[in-house]
């Protein structure tokens, strides 16, 4: 599958379109299609880039 998510930068605010719960995430890191973002509300996960497709969002 295709990376969605190699333009995410470390700082940039997401939402994971599935988890909606969780709440706006802050990339920590994007490598090897590896995404760890820190979520409000789940703390920090590591994404597979190839199968989720994050949302940019500018809500804080």
């Amino acid at each position: 599958m295709e990376n969605h998510n190699e333009f995410l930068e470390p700082g940039m605010l997401v939402k994971h379109p599935g988890q909606p719960a969780w709440g706006v995430g802050q990339v920590q890191s994007n490598m090897g299609g590896k995404i760890t973002v820190n979520f409000r509300e789940a703390g920090k996960v590591v994404i597979d880039a190839a199968r989720v497709a994050l949302l940019i969002t500018d809500d804080t």
